[in-house]
């Protein structure tokens, strides 16, 4: 019996990629013939889902104010959708850490604070904070989107990262005062295998590596990617 979905998309149309250019933009051709421009949220390589010629959904926003109506939100890889938009985990998070339903995490946060502060400086920022009332210390939790895929492997990241490398910099930094939390949204349902991409940016698996011996907690999320919506499959093992 498949899980229900932790986010259901608005009504998606079908089309073919014709071509992805200037990082933002992608030229699609709608299943009725028309040719639109989407919006490319995802502005890193896309290395291996970057398939011109391929299957592709989009949503379409009534936000007059938008240049690009059009959002490319997933491409289809063989008989596997793979999400393309780079904006939805962190609200796909949200709604899991909302319900409780990722089991490493359940019944250790009452509260819920997106985009929390880090440091004194309150310059660097974590996608989430979680606490409790009581002695609990507090969990900052970090959201990262991969699908870079070799095999049943999924890798993070795809290209060198230096955004990325802070963000567990600043992990590490917060123990032991407080508790750490490398989340993985792995934006494809057929890798049950998580590893650091070292080909792409060695310094972010040294890091990853130091930041778990030093207690940070890491969870690869699996998720099921459908034009209807999206389902949390559970942990992939995780080889550092």
């Amino acid at each position: 019996m498949n899980s229900p979905f932790i986010y259901c998309y608005p009504p998606l149309e079908a089309g073919i990629l014709l071509k992805r250019y200037k990082r933002f933009f992608a030229d699609i051709e709608l299943t009725s013939g028309e040719i639109i421009t989407a919006h490319c949220p995802n502005t890193g390589p896309m290395i291996g889902i970057y398939q011109p010629g391929n299957l592709v959904q989009v949503s379409k926003s009534d936000n007059p104010k938008r240049k690009l109506p059009y959002t490319w939100e997933m491409i289809q890889l063989d008989k596997t959708w793979v999400g393309t938009n780079t904006s939805l985990p962190n609200r796909v998070i949200k709604l899991a850490l909302e319900q409780q339903i990722l089991p490493e995490l359940s019944g250790r946060y009452t509260q819920i604070r997106p985009e929390a502060p880090l440091g004194e400086d309150k310059k660097s920022r974590m996608d989430f904070l979680l606490s409790s009332e009581g002695d609990k210390p507090p969990i900052y939790l970090e959201v990262k989107s991969t699908t870079w895929a070799q095999g049943e492997t999924v890798l993070f990241p795809d290209t060198v990262t230096t955004r990325g490398q802070k963000h567990l910099e600043g992990l590490m930094k917060v123990l032991p005062e407080a508790e750490a939390v490398m989340l993985y949204f792995i934006n494809r349902g057929d890798c049950p295998i998580f590893a650091p991409g070292d080909a792409a940016d060695p310094r972010y698996g040294q890091l990853l590596r130091e930041a778990v011996a030093k207690g940070v907690e890491v969870l690869p999320y699996r998720f099921e990617i459908s034009p209807l919506g999206v389902r949390f499959l559970g942990l992939a093992k995780c080889q550092l």
